[in-house]
């Protein structure tokens, strides 16, 4: 018996034990994400819109209309649906367009939703089309239509779902097909954030990471930040590292700009891959017009990269200029590159 007694004095503790093991000291970790409306910076016509749709839904007892946000990469598309899960209470589960392969995989996903609950879909537009018509019962009258066998033994059953809200991503909203896009009930696109507004979300981040940052570097980081709260978080974090290493933990405009030097990101937020399709364009087809295929072919990167990375922003500060004929480098984009203007530029 005393043998016993050791032995199991000796076994490891389970999960349940009320003493403190190694991996409860673990920190978790820092997510830089709001959690709820009043944290999010920026995008306040969609804040506010979600604000009333959500207390609204709430004081009738019903879900949250379908949402469907669209724009470039980075812009809080996520993170929002994040929030509204939050805000109501609800479980959020979350999937992408190119995982939900088969008809069964968004069924099974659908079935185990509990009332309230929240269904993210990251690039929505990606969702095979014999999948997507799964949806068009199920957003509409939360039901889902299965098919047993087949040919003259066929028959069909309707599933009925608990109320649930959608809410979909896309970077191409052009993509999605009509039926599928006119089920979502809030439609909201995501524009580039104002330089102020990236300045409340590094102050803030810079907060979260237990880091000092003046008002000028903050300003500096937000410059280069392309508009983007993912960049601008990203690039934080890599001054952070320079500014410890190389800076005394200082972050200030002359660290900000040290460091994000040797990361390739110039004054305007360009990148290296930015820089390389503007010279592309410059260089090889003599300032364009020129089409997307071919810079993609010239640079040996996909085009939908191109598309879906590059061209957002460097079409925003009015770097390229789409044309029926393909893409042209503009005026800004010969003076910052430091090109001269050809004479032929604006015939």
């Amino acid at each position: 018996m005393k043998k016993k007694a050791e032995e199991a004095s000796a076994e490891p503790q389970g999960i349940a034990s009320p003493s403190c093991l190694s991996q409860d000291a673990q920190p978790e970790l820092i997510s830089l994400r709001p959690q709820r409306l009043l944290e999010y910076v920026g995008q306040e016509e969609i804040v506010e819109a979600l604000k009333i749709a959500i207390q609204a839904a709430q004081e009738r007892g019903e879900p949250v209309d379908h949402v469907l946000l669209h724009g470039p990469p980075g812009l809080g598309k996520t993170t929002l649906a994040h929030i509204i899960a939050n805000e109501t209470s609800g479980d959020l589960t979350v999937s992408s367009g190119p995982a939900l392969e088969k008809g069964g995989d968004l069924i099974g996903i659908l079935t185990h939703l509990e009332e309230g609950d929240v269904f993210f879909i990251d690039e929505i537009h990606r969702i095979p089309k014999t999948v997507e018509e799964f949806l068009y019962p199920a957003m509409e009258e939360f039901a889902v239509d299965f098919v047993f066998d087949k040919g003259i033994h066929a028959r069909s059953h309707r599933y009925r779902l608990s109320p649930f809200t959608l809410v979909g991503a896309t970077t191409r909203v052009g993509l999605l097909s009509s039926p599928l896009r006119d089920r979502f009930g809030i439609f909201r696109s995501l524009d580039f954030y104002i330089p102020k507004d990236l300045v409340r979300i590094i102050e803030r981040s810079a907060k979260i990471l237990q880091v000092s940052i003046d008002e000028k570097g903050a300003a500096e980081l937000a410059m280069r930040s392309r508009g983007t709260p993912r960049i601008a978080n990203r690039l934080l974090k890599r001054v952070r590292d320079y500014a410890q290493v190389r800076a005394d933990g200082v972050i200030n405009r002359e660290t900000v700009g040290a460091a994000l030097e040797l990361e390739g990101v110039d004054s305007m937020g360009l990148t290296s891959l930015d820089r390389r399709y503007l010279k592309t364009i410059i260089e090889f087809y003599k300032g364009g017009p020129v089409g997307i295929e071919a810079i993609a072919a010239t640079l040996q990167e996909e085009a939908d990269t191109l598309v879906d990375v590059v061209e957002p922003f460097l079409l925003k500060i009015g770097m390229i200029i789409r044309t029926p004929s393909g893409r042209k480098a503009s005026e800004t984009a010969y003076k910052h590159l430091g090109f001269r203007i050809q004479s032929s530029f604006f015939s």
